[in-house]
């Protein structure tokens, strides 16, 4: 059965970005039941809100409904493969589209998010680096002009914030991402095609792999 997407009340959001995490991190352990009362209780919120969560939760395959209730089903290996392909998919799309009308585009928005995520480096602010970071590659489906396309990618968005709040929490200097970034935005802007193409999927394949590790040290962590 497919799951619509739901509205959330600002208190719905806030839980569902904290079960996200939880999740993503592992401090929700696959397998666990979601029970509507016992996340209402915990979390201090009615069983409404829950039930939405749940539901989007569902829908981005991070838990699953079994007969007995809802269940975490986590995040695997696969998963990241599978997301990855995806957004490499979407976000290829995206920069062949912008560079198509690369003349005509306005770069103002890259260079500014680029200045932010620069900022954020320097203060060692993980939280709002990941942010930006986000903004950065949301900036080409911007600029590509595609709605759909846009859309897909903002279904996506969150679960690749919350794995990204996991890896810049272990990237002690983000310095250097911020200069991948800048790196990608010229190739993009200036570079041939096919050069934009393969620097995205070296990008891309640098953030799963460090989320694969990421996940792996987690899967280490002793039970508490």
């Amino acid at each position: 059965m497919l799951v619509s997407p739901v509205r959330h009340s600002p208190l719905g959001e806030q839980l569902l970005d904290q079960l996200r995490a939880l999740i993503v991190r592992g401090e929700l352990a696959a397998g666990t039941h979601l029970v509507e009362g016992w996340v209402a209780e915990n979390f201090g919120v009615s069983r409404g809100p829950v039930r939405d969560a749940l539901r989007q939760l569902e829908l981005e395959g991070l838990v699953e409904t079994r007969r007995r209730g809802v269940f975490v089903r986590g995040l695997t290996d696969t998963d990241l493969v599978e997301l990855y392909s995806l957004r490499g998919a979407l976000e290829g799309l995206a920069i062949r589209t912008v560079r198509a009308n690369r003349f005509t585009v306005d770069w103002s928005v890259v260079d500014d998010v680029l200045a932010r995520m620069r900022e954020h480096a320097e203060q060692g602010d993980p939280a709002r680096f990941a942010a930006a970071d986000l903004d950065f590659h949301s900036a080409f489906f911007e600029l590509a002009g595609n709605r759909r396309l846009a859309a897909t990618w903002a279904m996506h968005r969150p679960i690749f914030a919350a794995m990204l709040d996991v890896t810049n929490t272990r990237d002690r200097d983000l310095r250097p991402i911020a200069d991948d970034h800048a790196e990608l935005a010229g190739t993009v802007k200036d570079g041939t095609e096919r050069d934009a193409l393969a620097q995205l999927t070296e990008h891309l394949d640098g953030s799963r792999d460090r989320m694969r590790a990421s996940l792996a040290e987690l899967a280490k962590r002793p039970a508490s």
